[in-house]
C-alpha cells in the first residue's frame, strides 16, 4: 500500500508555483529523503501532505485518504523544522496535551509520554519550561512529541538541527527502531550523509519539480558521493 502519494500536485502562492505538477509515491515501510536547494519546495509537500496547505491542482493522499480527512492524520508523527512551542509550557505538560491531541488519556497517556521522554533522554527536563530549553533539547522533545502513539507515518523536517554529535547519532537510531517495526519515514534534511544512513530512497525537487528519484543506487553514480549527484541533477 501507498503511505503517502501525490498525483500531478502543483501548489502557487500568487503567479509562482513553489511545486509544479509533482508525482511522487511513498510505500508503507519505505524510507524517503527529500532533498532540494533552498526555495525547492520541500516544506511547502510537507505542509501539503499533512493537510496544513492545500493544492493548487492535482491531488495528495495519504494511506489513501485526503489529507483532510482526520482518518488520514491519524497515527502521524510530525517533526517540523521549528517547533512553535509554546514557552510558558512545561515539557511535561506539553507532551500530556500531544498525547490527549493523538487520542490517549489516562494511563496510556501517561505510558506513552514516559516512555517518549526516555528515549529522547528528556526525562529530567519534564518540570522544566520549554522556553528555557536550549536548541538540542528542544529538538530532543520534538522528537518526542513526533514519537507520541507509536506514529505509522513520520515526516521529519530536519530533524538533526541543533543536535550535537551524540543527539544525530541517537536521532539515527529513533527513527531506525520506527523504521525496525514497519513505519514509513519521510525524512528532509540538507545534512546528505544522514540522508544515506536512514533512506532507502531519494527524491531531489528543484525549482519545484521532481528532478530525480529513486533508491541511492539509482541516484549516485559510481564513484560519487551523494553530495556529487546532488550537485549535479541541480545544475543540470
Amino acid at each position: 500500500m501507498i503511505a503517502l502519494e501525490f498525483a500531478g500536485v502543483t501548489k502557487r502562492y500568487g503567479s509562482r508555483p513553489a511545486l509544479d505538477q509533482v508525482n511522487l509515491a511513498v510505500p508503507e515501510g519505505g524510507s524517503v529523503g527529500l532533498l532540494g536547494p533552498n526555495g525547492a519546495g520541500k516544506t511547502t509537500a510537507l505542509r501539503l501532505a499533512l493537510g496544513l496547505a492545500r493544492p493548487s491542482a492535482g491531488s495528495v493522499r495519504m494511506r489513501g485518504r485526503a489529507p483532510s480527512d482526520p482518518q488520514s492524520r491519524a497515527k502521524i508523527g510530525y517533526l517540523p523544522e521549528l517547533p512553535p512551542f509554546p514557552r510558558r509550557m512545561t515539557v511535561g505538560r506539553f507532551l500530556h496535551l500531544q498525547a490527549a491531541l493523538c487520542g490517549l488519556d489516562g494511563r496510556l497517556a501517561r505510558r506513552e509520554v514516559d516512555a517518549a521522554l526516555e528515549l529522547t533522554g528528556v526525562r529530567d527536563r519534564a518540570p522544566e519550561r520549554l522556553g528555557s530549553l536550549s536548541k538540542g533539547l528542544a529538538q530532543r522533545v520534538g522528537f518526542a512529541q513526533a514519537f507520541l502513539a507509536q506514529p505509522e507515518l513520520l515526516i521529519l523536517d530536519e530533524p538533526t538541527s541543533g543536535l550535537d554529535p551524540l543527539g544525530i547519532r541517537e536521532a539515527r537510531d529513533w527513527v531506525q527502531a520506527a523504521r525496525d517495526r514497519g513505519c514509513t519515514v519521510v525524512v528532509s534534511s540538507h545534512v546528505l550523509s544522514e540522508i544515506e544512513r536512514t533512506c532507502d530512497q531519494i527524491i531531489i525537487l528543484h525549482s519545484g519539480r521532481v528532478a530525480a528519484s529513486g533508491s541511492l543506487e539509482q541516484i549516485v553514480a559510481p564513484g560519487e558521493t551523494l553530495e556529487d549527484a546532488f550537485v549535479r541533477v541541480v545544475r543540470s
